[in-house]
């Protein structure tokens, strides 16, 4: 009898405690004004348990748990508040505190571990959700330049790329950019392209940027520069949430056009041990037309057109880069009995290019992005302490990449999957990405493919001299008899806007072969697995970190763009580090990280990369810090540097590594009648080899008329090594108000700095002038008189410079509030940069950064009940731009950005009115690329 009574009352017992619940109830405010906050969020301590508050700050939390336990009031900009409870139905009021500034925001990328961006070692920029609803840019994407010493260039409408520190390109693979922990980076191209396929604005929780090296913690490529993504946890931010943005593009070429753009983001939570989301983003639009033709020769711009210039070749005309000196064109004509003998005496020596085509009738401008992301989270235990999450994205989208030419990127497709296991001091992951060009091509060989098509280069040239040397027997000027032989050889000419034109470029675009076509094809893969421990609950005495990742790459383009005719190319790297963080003096003022990592690739020997850092917190509250660092990065040559095989029309580009020197070769290349003596045939085939071992340098062939054999040594692991100090601090002035400073002094020493050569490798001698052959004028050596003969070709090798390379610079930025409440922020950075180029004549080293910045921001969030503001002005002075598609001078420019929002709190809405470039002034971001005009939009975004 009584073990059943005892039965029952356990039984009675455990169903009270297993159907227990308390409720808690409350009200949050602002600390300062006692203002009710909306939207602050409340969970249990620990777990996925929680709610938010509603439009009066009022809120009711029920938990299955009996007390006590510990809630967590937090909210952006405000310091987490930590509030016991101790009974059922217990009623809290919670006063948040506002953070005193930026400064006492959390970080996680510079050590790897949280700590105040106040304690960072190192600079490091921050961007979060409440940023981006006061950004007055059109998206939080482009917010990102509105960050001190960040530089962001505009190809397009969809692709921007983001740097820090010098040395941009399109192609920036110096900088690196995660996506919750995934490198979001083409593995083809070895370089993200914006936020094409990137993260939907409604799931970015913070995005934390370190301008500079970081090799010592993320390895590879985090070389001039990195920027971390961190979407929101379902645990954490559930609910539903949308977004609609449209408005218009304006630009003198392309007119105004309308673009749009709708998120819509879905997150709940159906246990304490599961959560799941999922996100879609899609973007349409209208590219910014790039319409500059202006004349150019050997990167340069020149005086004429097409009307003025026979060999006119336009920045952004393609298919004009295909020329040839009629005379020897007059002379194999009389070979064939075409013409009469002695009538190349009435033709000139003069290069004549063919008719192209604009860049505008070459690809639809059609700008448009479609993003999908989903994502599992699984807690075993019921709280946070251990974490598997599955993630997987997707993205599709158009855009235009400007590199040695012009691609037409169209329905580029890439996915990414992960899984993730993560602790409160540990993380294991693994992902693969899996890319396809889908329908890119390449602009410029579409042109040169298309007039192939409706007539080959031998047939035009040939009907263009034989038309004028008809004009010149006939009696016309010689610009007379120009004319007459170009309207003569483009007679059949397709016609931009006709269906033959249309239907002509489709079959160019959808063939992979540059001889005939100009399809990018690419199927390349990336598998990456890395994992970080913190022993803290192991070590007292320090922080200690150990860590490793692996990455293996499988190229497979076909082809197209590497060597990999017959099947995909693999390579490999792998790293491992640990880092030691150590407090020191009263109140842990002192703190040292030291860092030390070592990285492996194939086709490279091994490279450590240290860190050492110190941070002093001065001042009664610890708000004065002073940092110093130094540290190195690595960059390993990217998969084009080692295994590109690609005719870009202008040159071709020849990857050094050792497996990929023999594997290319080029088409079989036509011999001149003179150069046949030595070759014994009529066409000869070069390997990727001869670039390196048999070639003269380009600028000193055509700019010295010297012939110096060029000697590149294949390219080598790029090191930097940097030294920074830094202060942040808070400066009081009167009344009680502070000024935030931050402010940063680098400069970094680059040893075998990765760059590219042109190179002219002649079909037949050799480049050390060692075989001569006896003329009139004496002895002359062979591979001279094949380059005489304009029996060579013009090739781009990747290597190191041998110039002694050095970058400086400094940033500092100020921020405060004033007339009651008004943010006012200012920063100014500047960069420069020395190298000796008598050591290496033939090196650009690019640094495509303006020497001067200024920066400035001035808005409220509440002018008035719901009410805000924003406004954002960038100067910029004019740099030198230099890439393999041209060079040229970017002029200075001030940019205008501002928005108006307004809030609804019962909808939980906020509609928001702006624009970007409001002067109506267009800029080039880099030569090539289209002028970028003003946008002006509408949003209207929903947070459930």
């Amino acid at each position: 009898m009584i073990k059943k009574v005892l039965l029952f009352a356990f039984v009675v017992f455990g169903s009270s405690v297993m159907f227990a619940q308390t409720t808690v109830t409350g009200t949050v405010k602002d600390a300062k004004t006692g203002e009710t906050l909306l939207g602050a969020n409340i969970k249990v301590s620990g777990k996925a348990v929680g709610t938010t508050a509603d439009f009066d700050g009022n809120f009711t939390l029920t938990v299955p748990d009996a007390p006590p336990f510990t809630i967590e009031v937090s909210m952006l900009g405000f310091k987490t508040a930590k509030i016991e409870i101790t009974q059922n139905n217990q009623k809290v009021e919670v006063s948040l505190e506002e953070n005193a500034t930026a400064l006492d925001e959390v970080v996680v990328s510079a050590s790897r571990t949280p700590e105040r961006i106040m304690e960072s070692p190192v600079t490091v920029e921050r961007l979060d959700s409440r940023a981006i609803k006061n950004t007055s840019s059109p998206s939080f994407y482009d917010g990102l330049e509105n960050l001190k010493g960040v530089d962001v260039n505009t190809n397009s409408l969809t692709f921007k790329s983001v740097n820090t520190r010098g040395f941009a390109t399109f192609a920036n693979t110096r900088f690196m950019q995660l996506v919750d922990g995934m490198d979001n980076s083409s593995p083809a191209l070895n370089f993200a392209l914006g936020n094409l396929l990137g993260m939907s604005e409604l799931d970015v929780k913070t995005v934390e940027l370190l301008p500079g090296a970081s090799s010592a913690l993320y390895g590879a490529n985090a070389f001039n520069g990195i920027m971390f993504m961190t979407s929101k946890n379902p645990f954490n931010s559930e609910g539903i949430s949308f977004s609609h943005r449209e408005g218009i593009t304006s630009q003198e070429a392309a007119g105004d056009n309308r673009f749009y753009e709708f998120n819509l983001r879905l997150a709940t939570v159906f246990s304490e041990k599961f959560a799941a989301k999922a996100t879609i983003s899609f973007l349409k639009g209208t590219e910014w037309f790039a319409t500059d033709y202006r004349n150019t020769f050997d990167g340069d711009y020149i005086a004429g057109d097409r009307s003025t210039d026979i060999n006119y070749n336009g920045l952004n005309v393609y298919g004009d880069e295909v020329s040839t000196n009629i005379r020897g064109v007059a002379q194999a004509l009389i070979g064939l009995g075409v013409l009469p003998a002695g009538a190349d005496a009435l033709v000139p020596s003069v290069p004549v290019s063919r008719t192209g085509y604009d860049e505008r009738d070459l690809m639809p401008y059609n700008a448009r992005s479609m993003k999908f992301g989903g994502a599992m989270h699984y807690r075993p235990f019921g709280d946070d302490r251990l974490e598997i999450i599955w993630n997987s994205k997707f993205g599709r989208g158009n855009t235009i990449y400007q590199g040695a030419n012009r691609y037409n990127i169209q329905n580029f497709f890439m996915e990414q999957h992960k899984l993730e296991v993560r602790g409160k001091n540990f993380f294991v992951r693994g992902y693969v990405t899996n890319e396809d060009a889908g329908d890119s091509y390449d602009t410029r060989f579409a042109a040169i493919n298309v007039n192939r098509r409706w007539k080959d280069d031998n047939t035009w040239f040939g009907e263009y001299v034989g038309a004028f040397v008809q004009g010149t027997l006939g009696g016309l000027l010689p610009a007379q008899a120009h004319v007459l032989a170009r309207q003569t050889a483009d007679t059949g000419r397709l016609i931009p806007g006709t269906q033959a034109f249309a239907d002509t470029l489709a079959e160019v675009a959808s063939d992979p072969s540059l001889s005939t076509g100009s399809k990018f094809q690419d199927n390349t893969k990336l598998y990456h697995v890395d994992a970080n421990m913190n022993l803290r609950d192991y070590i007292d005495w320090g922080e200690v970190q150990v860590g490793a990742s692996y990455r293996l790459y499988s190229l497979n383009s076909n082809g197209t763009i590497f060597t990999d005719y017959d099947g995909p190319i693999d390579y490999d790297e792998y790293g491992i580090y640990t880092q030691l963080q150590k407090k020191f003096l009263e109140e842990d003022r002192l703190k040292l990280t030291a860092s030390i990592r070592y990285d492996k690739a194939k086709n490279f020997d091994g490279n450590y990369s240290p860190r050492v850092s110190l941070a002093y917190a001065a001042g009664e509250n610890k708000n004065s810090n002073f940092r110093a660092s130094f540290q190195t990065g690595f960059r390993n040559p990217t998969t084009q540097d080692q295994y590109i095989g690609l005719d870009a029309g202008s040159g071709i580009l020849v990857g050094s590594a050792p497996d990929n020197l023999d594997r290319y070769t080029t088409f079989p290349l036509t011999v001149s009648g003179g150069g046949q003596a030595f070759t014994g045939a009529p066409t000869v085939t070069l390997s990727g080899r001869r670039a390196y071992d048999n070639s003269f340098s380009a600028s000193g062939v055509v700019e010295r008329g010297e012939f110096i054999q060029a000697n590149p040594g294949l390219v080598q692991p790029e090191k930097v090594t940097a030294y920074e100090v830094g202060y942040r601090g808070l400066v009081n002035i009167n009344d009680g108000n502070r000024v935030t400073v931050d402010l940063s002094v680098y400069y970094n020493s680059y040893q075998d700095f990765i760059s590219t050569q042109n190179v002219l490798v002649p079909f037949y001698g050799n480049a050390d002038l060692s075989d001569v052959v006896p003329t009139p004028n004496g002895p002359v050596p062979v591979a001279v008189i094949a380059v005489s003969n304009g029996d060579f070709k013009a090739f781009q090798v990747y290597t190191n410079s041998k110039a002694d390379v050095n970058s400086y610079g400094a940033s500092i930025g100020l921020s405060t509030k004033v007339f009651n409440g008004f943010n006012v922020g200012l920063n100014y950075t500047y960069a420069k940069f020395d190298f000796d180029q008598a050591t290496d004549p033939d090196f650009e080293p690019s640094f495509n950064t303006p020497e001067h910045k200024f920066k400035f921001e001035f808005g409220k969030p509440n002018l008035f009940q719901n009410f805000g503001f924003n406004v954002n002005v960038r100067w910029q002075d004019e740099y030198l731009w230099e890439s393999s598609f041209h060079d040229t001078v970017i002029e200075a420019r001030t940019i205008v950005d501002a928005q108006v929002n307004y809030t609804l709190p019962k909808l939980k809405s906020v509609i928001k009115l702006g624009g970007s470039n409001l002067t109506g002034k267009e800029y080039f971001s880099a030569p090539g690329v289209g002028a970028i005009g003003s946008m002006y939009y509408l949003s209207w975004t929903i947070n459930n």
